[in-house]
């Protein structure tokens, strides 16, 4: 499944795999949150409950859409979080592994915490 991310200002696509979690947050759509970010992390809760999936990681390539179970949240890592080993996107725990953002994740860097984002399906 494909979804759109909008924000002020801005907008990503994602490609979402086929995984119990994907499967349960794109059942929710469409979701509207208010963005928290953590170092260049963008994470927001989406009101899904999900168990840790047996692929979950905490170090990832920027741009990988992620679930972080305990906040019920998408986390969506550009860059290095206060976690981080230098460049890599290290999360506080690990998370699900849902898919990838089509754009350069750097476009996540617009998101400042407390703007409304909305995530949809998206045609194609």
């Amino acid at each position: 499944m494909r979804i759109r991310l909008t924000w002020p200002g801005g907008q990503a696509h994602a490609t979402l795999d086929d995984t119990p979690t994907a499967r349960a947050v794109t059942a929710a759509l469409p979701i509207r949150s208010r963005a928290s970010t953590w170092g260049e992390e963008v994470y927001f809760d989406t009101g899904v409950e999900a168990a840790l999936e047996p692929d979950a990681a905490q170090v990832v390539d920027p741009g990988t859409v992620c679930f972080w179970v305990e906040g019920r949240s998408l986390a969506l890592p550009y860059g290095p979080t206060p976690a981080s080993r230098g460049d890599e996107c290290r999360l506080v725990t690990e998370v699900n592994l849902l898919g990838r953002l089509e754009e350069d994740p750097r476009v996540l860097a617009g998101i400042r915490a407390g703007m409304e984002i909305t995530v949809e399906e998206a045609a194609g």
